[in-house]
C-alpha cells in the first residue's frame, strides 16, 4: 500500500481534505502534526509521499509559509533531505507551496536544495482571491501532472504571485520545471485578471523540482475531486443528460493524486 503523510499544525487547515483526496486515489494517508514528526522523524521512512497542505500556518504573520518553513528547517532538515534523496514524492499546495519555496526545496536546480530562489508575493489586487481558474500543463517531467493537458481548480490565497529573478525564470523554462500556467480560452492568460488571479510572472501557477518529483502549486486540486465540486457542474450535468451520458463521480483534480499513487505501483 502506498502511504502518504500529510503535515498539519499551527493554522494548516486543508489537511483532512488533502488526506481524503489521497485516500480516494488509493493511498493510505495519515495526518501528522509537525511536532509529532519532530519528535519521531524516523516515521518518514514509512511513507512514499509527503504533502504540505494549504492554510495559514502561523497566521502568515511573518510572511506566508515562512514561520513553518523555519521550524522545519531547524528541526527536520536532515530527515527531509533523506526523504528527498530516497526519490520519493513531495507536494506543496497553496501555503504548502510557500513553505517549499521558503525552504528552498523548489526549484532545486541540479538537485541542490536549501537556497531560496523563488517567492510567492502579495496578489496584485492587494486582497485575498478565491475563485476558479483554468490551467494548462506545460511539463513533461512532473510526476503529478502526467497525462493532464488542461484542468480547472480553485485558488484561495492572498500571497500567490509567483516571482523570481530573470535568471531563475530562464532556468525554469529551459529545465521544463514550469508545470502549470494560468490560461484563458486555452491560451496563456498573459497576466490578465481574473484569469491570472494574482499577477504571477509568466502566468506561473505551479513549478516542480529538476527531477519532477517535488511539486509546488497555488491552486487546490483537493477541492476538485468530485464532479459536483466543479463551479459549472450544474451546466455540465444538463449537457451530459441531454447527450444521454452518465454523470461522472470524479473530477479532474483527483488525477493529481492518482498520478502520485500510480508512480509507486
Amino acid at each position: 500500500m502506498v502511504k502518504a503523510i500529510v503535515l498539519t499544525g499551527y493554522g494548516v487547515n486543508c489537511d483532512e481534505e488533502t488526506a481524503f483526496a489521497f485516500k480516494k486515489a488509493g493511498a493510505e494517508a495519515s495526518v501528522v502534526h509537525v511536532n509529532d514528526l519532530i519528535a519521531s522523524p524516523s516515521m518518514l521512512k514509512d511513507f512514499q509521499i509527503m504533502a504540505f497542505p494549504g492554510g495559514f500556518s502561523y497566521g502568515d504573520d511573518t510572511g506566508s509559509g515562512n514561520a513553518l518553513a523555519n521550524k522545519i528547517r531547524n528541526k527536520l532538515w536532515d530527515p527531509l533531505m533523506d526523504f528527498v534523496a530516497d526519490e520519493k514524492l513531495m507536494v506543496g499546495i497553496c501555503n504548502g507551496f510557500q513553505v517549499l519555496a521558503n525552504l528552498g526545496l523548489l526549484p532545486g536546480f541540479g538537485g541542490k536544495y536549501g537556497s531560496r530562489e523563488i517567492a510567492l508575493a502579495h496578489n496584485n489586487s492587494a486582497r485575498y482571491e478565491c475563485r476558479w481558474v483554468s490551467l494548462k500543463n506545460f511539463s513533461k517531467k512532473c510526476v503529478f501532472t502526467k497525462d493532464i493537458d488542461e484542468i480547472r481548480m480553485p485558488v484561495a490565497h492572498g500571497e500567490g504571485k509567483f516571482t523570481a529573478s530573470p535568471e531563475v525564470m530562464k532556468q525554469l523554462a529551459e529545465n521544463d520545471q514550469i508545470v502549470l500556467r494560468y490560461s484563458k480560452d486555452g491560451e496563456n492568460a498573459n497576466g490578465e485578471f481574473p484569469f491570472n488571479p494574482n499577477g504571477a510572472l509568466d502566468d506561473i501557477a505551479a513549478v516542480c523540482s529538476s527531477n519532477g518529483r517535488i511539486l509546488g502549486m497555488m491552486p487546490h486540486p483537493e477541492r476538485n475531486i468530485f464532479f459536483t465540486q466543479q463551479d459549472d457542474w450544474t451546466l455540465q450535468k444538463e449537457l451530459l443528460k441531454r447527450a444521454g451520458k452518465e454523470l461522472p463521480e470524479e473530477s479532474a483534480g483527483l488525477k493529481i493524486f492518482k498520478n502520485a499513487v500510480s508512480f509507486f505501483r
